[in-house]
């Protein structure tokens, strides 16, 4: 009895031994229930960068990238380590940012995460970008990564989008940029260096928020070229007086070309961009270089007016942000439309300037071609000596381009001959003998006041034009917008105290 009893207590202790501990059985060669050491290393990481202990994070990815080289969190473990820095923030912490995502490229150019590289390197440059008025070195480089966005990985839509809208954002920056440059040469009057701005603004940005305003100030260009060439004397001899112009009639050519030049800018503020401001004050011009006024389609109409809905307009607290801000406000950006992806040829002001005083100046008087002439050509005689290098030369005439003499005349030159004296010539006496049809002078009359007869293609009055042309002609009319889509699409002037206070 003692015996059983001793043996129950040895049972009861080793069982409660074998409850109270936490270690499980396992079988090491199934490696069942345990954790691979890189995949520790990752969380170990990524909970560290959770917490914003950044250096951590890093050493701790290292360590795995350099421990483990073949291990299946070597790409994500590269990409964390430059999301680390990105999230570190600070001008050195997104410069190595910048760095590793590049290097992520370069290594793993076919997997997702690299258009996810390539998003955030652009955005290092967006949150680093100045006011227009400032450094644009940032917003040009922004520019041209998140075209590479766009052109490299086409298939990641949700990527492209939203660099899109990045990039519009940029352009706009970019674009305020040369306007003002623009206007600065208009109000100085260089008038040539502002019209290259200006083409090239417009032709570049065409979603800008104030192209109209680009166009209108490029017309006046045009026009105040206009009144200088009108101011300026007419040449007595080249160049002088100095400034002056070739003459009457290269003076009224040019003055067209550049009415046609101004024409066509206010034209293309009504026909793009019927809905903004500028539109009214185009017609008006239009109407005073006795130019024909244009009409914009329906289609026109319908995106000019999507671009404009698409943009915000700064409210008080941006307005007060902006002036302690470094940034710029790119709150009128257009939200819809396709950014421009290439660069068009940029207009060149001296070029401009070049071209302008050449027209102006016209041709230079006189003839000042050179012609050579030859003076006796084909091969020498059987008879004639084999020509020599010291045979003399014959003596110069005062005319260069003389013809020598000849001893004897072409036989087979062509003369004139003698007049005919049977020939018929005009203005003689008339002829008794000439035929003439009798006139009858009633049948004249009549034949005078009947109307013309009908043409088979003519559309007579009260009809209905018929046929290709009558239906296209219809339809192009149909798809031209009325003045009042035009007025309804405009947006609505500050009124009140808004006209006053800019908050």
């Amino acid at each position: 009895m003692l015996r059983r009893s001793s043996l129950l207590a040895v049972v009861g202790v080793l069982l409660i031994t074998a409850g109270c501990t936490n270690k499980k059985s396992v079988n090491p060669l199934a490696n069942v229930g345990s954790k691979q050491p890189d995949k520790v290393l990752f969380d170990k990481a990524m909970d560290a960068m959770k917490h914003n202990r950044f250096d951590v994070a890093r050493m701790t990815l290292q360590t795995l990238i350099n421990t483990y080289p073949d291990s299946e969190f070597i790409a994500r473990s590269k990409l964390a380590v430059g999301d680390s820095w990105y999230a570190e923030g600070g001008t050195a912490s997104l410069a190595q940012a910048e760095q590793e995502y590049r290097d992520f490229e370069t290594f793993f150019p076919n997997m997702p995460e690299a258009a996810e590289a390539q998003l955030k390197i652009a955005n290092i440059q967006y949150q680093q970008m100045e006011k227009s008025d400032r450094d644009y070195t940032h917003a040009k480089r922004a520019e041209d990564e998140y075209r590479n966005l766009v052109m490299q990985y086409p298939d990641n839509p949700k990527l492209v989008k939203e660099g899109k809208l990045r990039l519009l954002e940029v352009q706009e920056v970019l674009a305020d940029r040369e306007f003002n440059i623009g206007k600065f040469y208009f109000i100085r009057q260089s008038y040539p260096a502002s019209i290259a701005r200006l083409q090239t603004l417009v032709e570049k940005y065409p979603l800008y928020s104030r192209a109209d305003e680009a166009l209108y100030y490029l017309g006046q260009d045009y026009e105040s070229q206009i009144t200088q060439l009108r101011a300026r004397p007419v040449c007595k001899a080249f160049n002088t007086p100095p400034g002056c112009v070739g003459g009457e009639t290269t003076k009224a050519k040019v003055l067209d070309e550049l009415t046609k030049q101004a024409a066509a800018a206010y034209s293309q503020i009504i026909t793009r961009y019927p809905v903004m401001e500028r539109g009214d004050d185009a017609k008006k011009r239009l109407a005073a270089l006795h130019q024909p006024i244009p009409r914009p389609t329906k289609a026109a109409v319908a995106q000019n007016r999507a671009e404009e809905e698409s943009r915000r307009e700064a409210n008080t607290l941006d307005r007060l942000m902006g002036v302690v801000k470094k940034g710029p406000d790119t709150s009128t950006a257009a939200k819809v439309g396709e950014p421009t992806l290439v660069d068009p040829t940029p207009v060149s002001a001296n070029q401009l300037a070049g071209e302008t005083m050449r027209r102006a100046l016209g041709a230079p008087a006189g003839e000042h071609g050179l012609s050579l002439e030859t003076v006796k050509s084909g091969a020498p005689g059987p008879n004639d000596p084999a020509p020599r290098s010291d045979a003399p030369q014959p003596a110069a005439s005062a005319d260069p381009f003389a013809r020598p003499a000849t001893s004897a005349a072409d036989p087979n030159e062509l003369k004139p001959t003698a007049a005919d004296p049977n020939e018929l010539k005009p203005g003689g006496p008339p002829d008794p003998n000439e035929l003439k049809p009798s006139v009858d002078t009633q049948s004249t009359a009549s034949s005078a006041a009947a109307a013309p007869p009908v043409q088979v293609n003519e559309i007579q009055q009260g009809q209905s034009p018929s046929g290709d042309n009558a239906t296209s002609s219809s339809s192009s009319t149909s798809n031209l917008a009325s003045d009042q889509d035009i007025s309804t699409s405009k947006k609505k002037k500050k009124k009140g105290l808004k006209k006053v206070l800019s908050f």
